[in-house]
Formats: structure tokens, C-alpha cells, sequence
């Protein structure tokens, strides 16, 4: 289970090169391991419960374009990354981050189970 320095260095690092905290996803006993923490470490970003800790960072990408990185919290770093178009409908793009945060899943999954 992650800490909350480890997700302030992770936040920092992220900010440095220009990203913008999302939304983060975090199993419940990372939730309530950081419960007294949540606004300190998030702010107002929404908290979402996942199979997963993770935290989707966006940033632009180019001109029309904005790309979303989902980022592993635990284990070994590790993201997925989608770049979108500014016309792209936000159905679409909530699609693409769901299958991004399945993948995520799955492959935790998948290590997890030494396959």
C-alpha cells in the first residue's frame, strides 16, 4: 500500500511537467489508510473506488489536443497514455479512459497471479 509522501512526490513530479490532477482511483483500504489525508493529498480532485490506485493526469498535447495519462500509484511505476482531439465528444473519452483503466486492472491482475 502506497503512502502519503510517496503520492506527494508522485503529484510533484507530475505538476513539474505541466499536469493537472484528474480524478483518482483508490482501493478501499488505500482510502481509509489515507482517510485524515484526502484533501490534503487531492484537494477537491473526485476519488473514485477502484480495483486499483491510480490517479488520471491530463495536459495538452499539441495544438487541438489534450492527452490523459492514467498512472499506477503502486507497484512499479507504470501509465497508460490517450490523446484526444478538443472536438472528440466527452462519451467517447470517458469510454477510452474506462478501457484504459480496465487494462490497468487487468494487468495487476495478471501480475498478481504470475501469468
Amino acid at each position: 500500500m502506497i503512502g502519503a509522501p510517496q503520492i506527494q512526490e508522485i503529484l510533484a513530479q507530475y505538476r513539474k511537467h505541466g499536469w493537472t490532477l484528474r480524478r483518482v482511483l483508490l482501493c478501499p483500504p488505500t482510502r481509509e489508510s489515507l482517510a485524515n489525508m484526502l484533501v490534503t493529498l487531492f484537494g477537491e480532485t473526485p476519488i473514485v473506488s477502484a480495483e486499483i490506485d491510480a490517479a488520471w493526469f491530463s495536459r495538452g498535447s499539441g495544438i487541438g489536443r489534450e492527452a490523459w495519462e492514467l498512472r499506477r500509484l503502486t507497484g512499479a511505476p507504470f501509465a497508460l497514455i490517450e490523446v484526444f482531439e478538443d472536438d472528440d465528444d466527452e462519451a467517447v473519452r470517458e469510454e477510452a479512459r474506462h478501457e484504459m483503466e480496465q487494462m490497468m486492472i487487468n494487468g495487476k491482475l495478471k501480475m498478481e497471479n504470475g501469468k
